[in-house]
């Protein structure tokens, strides 16, 4: 068994404390090959937590702080004039990294969102005609604030179905909240060790995808998948691309595991962060008063469980 996610996952708890749940699924999403969004009240550590993972993987790192003035061009780049040269040049937006943060993603403009489209879905950038491969690997944490906060508008769906996993901090419990006081954040950041690279993470991803992974489970992730079709009970259903993320989270979860085969428990624990951010509940749902987290699980518990020799 490959130990470097574990160890991995030891240092992010030097910083992010009794949060091991949300390690595992942003750990998970990154061997994924996905995109992560957080979505939580400021000050919970989410800057923090994408900071750590940098750091532990020795990756390029930049982050933009989404505001409504913030431009496209500010992401993917633009061409500047030379005046020594007579002549354009290209000058890099903040995306051209391994870890791109993007801050409050919905503080900005539709028009600027639309320009990580590309960037997250194809790991390229286009600018005025030219298209340009970013370094790999490449993915995108985002943090929002919670619907309904002061200047913030919603995700159109094409961008929300581009992150893997939509996953919340939460408080701390009291005892780690305690242990989040006894500490220095910023000591405990330069203690980080490196347990990986680049390309280590690309070998680790290219494992990910090795996952055996029995026709059934196949069927049951379609399944699965035409459950949240249903319209008395959702409005908007999984896309193929959810049904995608949800096999290469569960494969992901499966390689933290300790395995190279992909069982039904696997695509239990990756369930809920990979679809509650991309089904919507029908109108008689909600008027019942039922969850999102409880429209999933009645879908866990109405398709029968294959059983794998």
């Amino acid at each position: 068994m490959n130990q470097t996610p574990d160890q991995i996952r030891k240092e992010i708890r030097k910083v992010i404390h009794g949060k091991d749940d949300v390690i595992r699924l942003t750990l998970s999403a990154i061997l994924a090959g996905g995109h992560v969004l957080l979505e939580d009240i400021p000050g919970v550590g989410k800057t923090t937590l994408a900071m750590a993972f940098a750091r532990s993987l020795s990756l390029s790192y930049k982050r933009m702080q989404f505001t409504p003035d913030v431009l496209p061009s500010d992401l993917v780049g633009f061409q500047l004039y030379d005046k020594a040269t007579g002549s354009f040049r290209f000058q890099e937006g903040c995306v051209y990294t391994n870890l791109f943060l993007a801050d409050e993603i919905n503080r900005t403009s539709p028009k600027t969102q639309s320009a990580l489209l590309e960037v997250m879905e194809e790991g390229k950038a286009t600018v005025e005609g030219v298209t340009r491969e970013l370094p790999r690997p490449f993915f995108v944490i985002a943090t929002q604030n919670p619907q309904g906060s002061s200047g913030t508008q919603k995700l159109p769906e094409s961008q929300l179905d581009r992150f893997m996993i939509c996953i919340s901090m939460g408080y701390p419990d009291f005892e780690n909240a305690i242990e989040v006081l006894k500490g220095d954040s910023s000591v405990a950041m330069a203690n980080i060790a490196t347990i990986a690279n680049a390309d280590a993470l690309l070998a680790m991803q290219q494992e990910v995808l090795d996952i055996h992974v029995d026709p059934l489970l196949y069927e049951y992730i379609v399944q699965l998948t035409e459950e949240t079709r249903n319209p008395d009970s959702f409005s908007l259903g999984l896309s193929p691309r959810g049904s995608i993320a949800l096999l290469k989270m569960a494969k992901a979860n499966a390689y933290l595991a300790g395995r190279d085969y992909l069982i039904p428990e696997d695509i239990r624990n990756v369930f809920y962060s990979v679809l509650n951010h991309r089904v919507h509940l029908s109108s008689r749902m909600k008027a019942a008063g039922t969850t999102m987290e409880e429209a999933l699980e009645l879908i866990w518990r109405q398709v029968s469980i294959p059983k794998i020799n």
